[in-house]
């Protein structure tokens, strides 16, 4: 059945407009970072209590899981996570961080008041199926046991009986009103490496008598640097960055050994192995000349996947609120994003929502003066609330 052009979702989300810019400014001037979203999810718990929406909390440790529907019908999951950088915030706004050192400079808030908005939505909607909504701690870091928000809400069931599950990203560089969907992968797997390069260290007039871990360090940077372009099918994407070399106390002083961080991203999973094995390989240079090495290797978020299928209702919902051509099909990037682990599990999506003034200047995320066009926060929770109304209700094409 095909969907015919319906704006009322639309309407009554921009009739919310206010109330959806209070929330974001309220979560903006107080941000939380990892686990530690007390206060974001106290709101969250607040809004959903007045709503009288039924919800777990201390899901995921500190995510909130809230129920829409009949849970004997299919079932849609949205995802919007809580937590914020640690970053001095630069914006002369009047809802500043009041947090020295910490700001919601990735868009957190915006996601946090968008789905408040598609509950408030829905609440009174009869719904032959469940919508659920997710509310996740930390997707910016991982606990002390490596697992992000997403992993310990997927740990807590916040995922069980969940067919459909989809998600938005807010994005500085694209115009209010506008999207970036496409199929196939679109964020990157993200995996680390610390390495640290062994010498024999000693005086810096005497080299010949020392095995110097900093001259090791560069064949075996020189190295990492020629994976994507020498090892790797130049048709697929890779990224090997080093961006911690650590080493030495003074001029005179070769010390005894480097320590180098580094960040490698990748989509294919048979890449993603070969480029564990090719860092390896790499620091092996050292041996060869006499130094050695010590090398781990952290796996982190998988490469998320956009299934076709529900991409292309989200599309759909997005031409018949906006119209044609308000879709950008290029959304691929090298970085990474923990809603990959839910991606896993169900059938799902997310797409970058613009959020800059038509005209205006581009607000990139992780940066100090990120911020959005709050015109857009009604833009983001009609489509999400929409998707999911026409997946239990069936209205697909």
């Amino acid at each position: 059945m095909t969907t015919q052009r319906n704006v009322s979702t639309l309407a009554a989300a921009q009739q919310l407009g206010d109330q959806l810019v209070a929330w974001r400014r309220s979560i903006h001037m107080h941000p939380e970072l990892g686990f530690e979203v007390f206060q974001t999810a106290e709101l969250v718990a607040g809004v959903l209590t007045k709503l009288d929406i039924p919800f777990d909390a201390n899901v995921g440790k500190t995510g909130i899981v809230a129920y829409l529907g009949d849970a004997a019908g299919p079932t849609i999951a949205i995802r919007a996570d809580m937590d914020a950088l640690p970053i001095q915030e630069e914006n002369d706004i009047s809802y500043a961080s009041t947090v020295p050192g910490v700001m919601h400079a990735c868009g957190h808030d915006a996601h946090v008041a968008m789905l408040l908005g598609v509950a408030a939505l829905l609440k009174d909607q009869p719904l032959p199926g469940q919508v659920r909504l997710l509310f996740q701690p930390s997707e910016e870091g991982a606990d002390e046991e490596n697992l992000s928000g997403a992993q310990r809400m997927i740990s807590d069931n916040a995922l069980e009986g969940v067919e459909v599950v989809i998600a938005q990203h807010v994005d500085g560089t694209l115009d209010t009103g506008h999207i970036r969907l496409q199929d196939g992968f679109t964020w990157a797997a993200v995996d680390s490496f610390n390495g640290h390069v062994i010498g024999q260290g000693g005086h810096g007039a005497y080299p010949h008598q020392t095995v110097d871990p900093i001259w090791l360090s560069s064949l075996v940077l020189n190295a990492l640097y020629a994976i994507p372009s020498r090892r790797v099918d130049p048709l697929q994407s890779t990224v090997v960055t080093v961006g911690v070399i650590k080493s030495g106390t003074a001029n005179n002083i070769i010390p005894g050994s480097v320590d180098m961080q580094g960040t490698l991203r990748s989509y294919d999973d048979a890449v993603r192995e070969q480029l564990i094995q090719e860092v390896e390989n790499a620091f092996a240079v050292t041996r060869a000349l006499g130094g050695d090495f010590q090398l781990d290797i952290r796996r982190g978020y998988p490469a998320a996947y956009n299934h076709p299928q529900v991409a292309g209702w989200i599309r759909l919902v997005v031409e018949d609120f906006l119209g044609t051509g308000r879709v950008n099909l290029k959304q691929s990037t090298m970085g990474g994003e923990d809603f990959a682990y839910m991606m896993k599990l169900a059938k799902g999506a997310m797409f970058r929502l613009g959020v800059r003034e038509p005209g205006g200047m581009s607000r990139h995320l992780h940066t100090p003066t990120f911020n959005i066009d709050e015109k857009a926060l009604p833009v983001g929770t009609a489509i999400l609330a929409e998707t999911a109304l026409r997946y239990v209700h069936r209205r697909l094409a």
